[in-house]
């Protein structure tokens, strides 16, 4: 892959949709969540024609309170799989990253400081200032190897005025099943991150 990788959102479609854009501006891929399903489903295709797909990201239980979600291929190879800590959660995000074929957690992801998440979320309730907040606050996530391990990647929202704006970018080595587990990862907090404000 090449870094950065770039997160675009729609905001005004019926559905969440995220386009990923690499360094060079070429699709690495899409993403467009259905909405209504009560157990979490998420295609994620090579781009937004859906004629190929690479991948689906699958809940294992219809509330998604500490729900785990496995990256399949399209033949049904586990690509990896994303959990949120439920309790954990509450105030800092928290997900465990497991790579292809791993029993326990090789990556965490939290939130580099949960105020900035916090304040965009309330700034951004305000009429009128809040078309403003992409401009002001800039929340960030950190995925580490292991619990407090050495950074990996790092998302950080980017300023943008009509769409949600993302930069992924490396900041430590890993394999190529491991960016594609954390890129899938990443994709997945996003939606259901966006979805709690």
């Amino acid at each position: 892959m090449h870094y950065p990788l770039t997160f675009h959102f729609k905001l005004l479609a019926f559905s969440p949709q995220i386009y990923v854009t690499d360094a060079h501006g070429g699709t690495v891929c899409y993403v467009k969540q259905k909405l209504f399903r009560f157990k979490e489903k998420v295609e994620v295709f090579a781009d937004d024609t859906m004629r190929t797909q690479l991948a689906t990201i699958e809940a294992d239980r219809i509330i998604d309170w500490s729900a785990r979600y496995t990256f399949k291929s399209p033949t049904g190879q586990v690509l990896g799989a994303i959990g949120r800590r439920g309790m954990k959660s509450l105030w800092r995000a928290h997900y465990d990253v497991f790579a292809p074929g791993a029993q326990t957690p090789t990556f965490a992801i939290q939130e580099a400081n949960p105020w900035t998440k916090m304040l965009d979320g309330l700034v951004g309730e305000i009429p009128i200032v809040g078309i403003f907040t992409g401009y002001m606050l800039h929340p960030s996530y950190i995925a580490t190897r292991g619990e407090g391990g050495a950074p990996t990647l790092r998302l950080t929202k980017q300023p943008a005025l009509f769409e949600g704006r993302f930069g992924l970018t490396q900041e430590g080595p890993a394999d190529e099943g491991e960016q594609l587990a954390l890129l899938l990862s990443f994709l997945m907090m996003n939606l259901l991150e966006r979805a709690r404000g």
